[in-house]
């Protein structure tokens, strides 16, 4: 997103998880709104650390029921995916608009044309440590030498048991902040 101010989304794939309470906490603790996209099926799976993220006024967004690529499905399995995690967003308590993810970030024609058949914002990202590092400092690292306003961060702390990437998370926090960055979620990013 093109912007001049120093603000930041801060994204999150997958889950929700059992992960989602330490992560909230953390969020918390610096004062931050992130965008969560999340699998349907694990909202199923954990209803109650859904609604959790909302009433913390976190931003929702849908990254479909099952994580399958969205890549040579039918429009009717890709309108499935989709708003079968809509209603299970809804079911939440969730008002806001939601945003969409496709798993991988991998997109042909099916998917795109329902996404704009259907006016959904579909969201990327600018940078995602996770790909390139696995130690925390090398993550936090990465992430200070790339950002720039109206970055988009894409992080996943669902499923690490081992607390690695919660403190990536911390450290990102924590270096962005002590640079003069604010943490928006991507529905206040797209409205700057």
């Amino acid at each position: 997103m093109e912007t001049n101010q120093k603000v930041v989304a801060l994204t999150f794939d997958d889950g929700p998880t059992k992960n989602t309470n330490q992560l909230l906490q953390l969020l918390d603790k610096y004062n931050v709104k992130a965008t969560f996209f999340l699998i349907g099926n694990e909202i199923e799976k954990y209803p109650e650390e859904a609604k959790k993220i909302v009433k913390a006024g976190h931003q929702m967004g849908n990254h479909t029921y099952s994580h399958n690529r969205m890549v040579f499905k039918t429009p009717s399995y890709i309108k499935e995916e989709i708003e079968r995690t809509d209603q299970l967003i809804q079911k939440t308590g969730y008002k806001g608009e939601i945003d969409f993810r496709p798993p991988n970030g991998k997109k042909l024609i099916g998917l795109p044309y329902y996404l704009k058949k259907h006016n959904r914002d579909t969201i990327t990202w600018s940078i995602e440590p996770d790909t390139y590092y696995t130690t925390v400092a090398d993550k936090v690292n990465y992430v200070k030498d790339n950002i720039k306003p109206g970055s988009i961060i894409l992080m996943h702390p669902m499923y690490d048991d081992t607390g690695k990437e919660l403190q990536a998370i911390e450290g990102v926090l924590q270096a962005l902040s002590n640079v003069g960055y604010t943490f928006v979620t991507v529905n206040e990013l797209q409205e700057l």
